[in-house]
């Protein structure tokens, strides 16, 4: 489930998985992979001269009309939309300790963009990293040091309901290990334990 996060430009904006059977995150109106933005934390966690760290990730920016409803959607009494469509096909669980996030849910990648390619096309929203501001700016959104540790914090837990039998994906794994072995100012924090 998709949480609150505080943003310095947007005010509280929704960040998260949306369902359990995908590592799709959502943040606000993008919509991409926890993968690829794990390697890109891990190039970023590489850094340490540069002031300005900038790169690009592959996301999908839909309409907020084209999204959907969440709560209908994990309901199941509304299917419309994007996220509508996801659950038609990976419905919410009916019982309550099913309901966590799989941590295999990166082999349903081609299927779920699949689905998002009838919304809308693939494009490249810019990351940076502003060392000296302790800012990052994903796309239109930034967000202050200690908000960006929480965004990945929540990736590294699984979210709202946490990783299925606490088993993270590799890949989040070498993200947690790359931003704690990091000497960059902007990942000076120890994740929590779980």
């Amino acid at each position: 489930m998709p949480l609150l996060f505080q943003s310095l430009s947007h005010g509280e904006v929704p960040f998260g998985f949306f369902n359990i059977e995908t590592d799709m995150i959502l943040l606000n109106d993008y919509f991409f992979f926890a993968n690829d933005m794990s390697e890109r934390i891990i190039e970023l966690a590489g850094e340490e001269s540069r002031k300005i760290f900038e790169t690009e990730w592959d996301a999908y920016i839909l309409e907020i009309r084209q999204i959907g409803n969440l709560m209908g959607a994990i309901s199941g009494v509304e299917l419309s939309g994007f996220i509508g469509e996801v659950y038609g096909h990976f419905p919410f669980p009916h019982e309550p300790d099913k309901f966590k996030q799989n941590p295999n849910g990166y082999m349903n990648r081609e299927f779920v963009e699949n689905i998002i390619k009838h919304y809308t096309t693939q494009t490249r929203i810019k990351i940076l990293a502003d060392k000296s501001a302790q800012t990052v700016r994903i796309g239109e959104y930034m967000f202050s040091r200690r908000v960006f540790h929480e965004l990945l914090n929540y990736v590294c837990v699984g979210g709202y309901p946490r990783w299925k039998n606490g088993i993270r994906p590799g890949y989040v794994q070498e993200m947690k290990e790359a931003v704690e072995h990091s000497t960059h100012l902007l990942f000076d924090f120890t994740f929590p334990e779980p």
